[in-house]
């Protein structure tokens, strides 16, 4: 066999060995450091008395003010079937996050009381913000004639605020409002934590996920006084932690984290959820991990562009190398893509400041961790807001 044959031949080996295994080029998939505005560790350990914090949550009040929800697990980092004292910590800033307050709780347990994975929406028109997240009462649940920690009935918690995050309702279990028909009380179904969405129209829309089938939505139109499934809307999957949003042409969509896929899935509704167009994202690699999406701005409101931004360890291999992707085009194609970490990064969470900056809040390892970037910075300056930020 000639030289140049053999070479040819070999080439050909590798290039299909390549193909078949995206998975080995994906870690090659590098992006820029972005500038960063500021950059702080919210909830140092030992805080409020937790050794331990994960589940980050982060949303702007109707007013500007940030509040960043977390879950503070007193003495472990296991998820709430496992351990008995998880509990829902905050704190606030009124000046873009320059400055955090104290920590405080929504809500704190008694032990064997276990509330996780918090979620928060705000009324645009009311202000009044609300904080979902998933319960479970160890004492209750776990018995000797039930000793299964796989079959768990979680309680869905609704706790709300008027004050724009400073003080907080009495929780209400709103799990039998909202849960399908087509789940039974035993499934292992949760609360999708981050974030939930308010559509144009004032419709408030949430995840819950039926673990290893599907995702359903459900939702309140009329601002939270009542709550139930969203009946015409369809399961979408394959689908684990989801989010939602309503994209500038009325398209439903929802961006979702599927374990072992190596990449995000996103589901497409032009008919408010009745059926689902669902494709895999090979520009959005994920190890299985909860990410984040958000409506920066659209062309309705009377800005010049509309804006997707998603946020993600944009990695197959591990929890690790946080991007913020950008889009123009509903989630089409992704303009810039800028890292915020390189090394450790777990579940994230966006939001719009009231400057126009853009907030994260992430699992930096073991150190929960706030950025603040500019718009400008994402996008090598080629993009600014051309009129004061509103807060949505």
């Amino acid at each position: 066999m000639s030289y140049n044959l053999l070479l040819r031949k070999l080439s050909w080996i590798i290039a299909c060995f390549i193909f078949l295994h995206p998975v080995i080029a994906e870690e090659s998939f590098e992006f820029p450091m972005i500038s960063e505005v500021l950059r702080k560790v919210l909830f140092p350990q030992g805080d409020g008395g937790s050794q331990y914090f994960r589940i980050p949550a982060i949303i702007t009040a109707k007013n500007g003010d940030l509040l960043a929800v977390i879950d503070a697990r007193r003495n472990t980092t296991r998820d709430l079937q496992h351990t008995r004292n998880i509990d829902i910590a905050y704190k606030r800033s009124t000046d873009n996050g320059n400055n955090w307050s104290g920590i405080d709780f929504i809500t704190k347990f008694p032990d064997g009381q276990v509330g996780s994975d918090a979620s928060l929406v705000v009324d645009r028109k009311t202000g009044r913000i609300f904080c979902f997240y998933n319960y479970l009462d160890h004492d209750t649940e776990f018995n000797k004639s039930r000793p299964s920690r796989t079959a768990v009935n979680y309680r869905y918690f609704l706790q709300t605020s008027d004050d724009h995050g400073k003080t907080w309702s009495q929780p209400k279990d709103i799990r039998d409002e909202v849960l399908s028909a087509q789940i039974t009380k035993r499934d292992f179904v949760f609360i999708t934590s981050g974030r939930g969405a308010q559509t144009p129209s004032g419709l408030i829309v949430h995840t819950v996920v039926h673990v290893g089938k599907a995702g359903y939505l459900f939702g309140s139109s009329d601002q939270g006084k009542t709550w139930g499934a969203l009946k015409k809307a369809s399961p979408f999957s394959p689908a684990n932690e989801s989010k939602f949003v309503e994209l500038s042409d009325g398209t439903w969509m929802i961006n979702a984290r599927v374990n072992g896929s190596g990449y995000r899935y996103v589901h497409r509704s032009t008919d408010q959820g009745k059926s689902w167009i669902s494709k895999k994202e090979t520009n959005l690699p994920d190890p299985g991990c909860n990410a984040e999406l958000l409506v920066y701005t659209s062309k309705k409101d009377g800005y010049a562009k509309d804006r997707l931004l998603f946020v993600n360890s944009h990695s197959q291999k591990g929890r690790k190398n946080l991007v913020l992707s950008i889009s123009y085009d509903n989630g089409n194609t992704w303009a810039f893509k800028k890292c915020i970490e390189k090394g450790a990064a777990g579940y994230s969470a966006i939001t719009a400041c009231k400057n126009g900056d853009i907030g994260i809040f992430f699992e930096n390892g073991t150190k929960m961790t706030f950025v603040r970037v500019t718009l400008a910075d994402l996008t090598d300056g080629t993009d600014k807001l051309t009129k004061p930020y509103e807060i949505k």
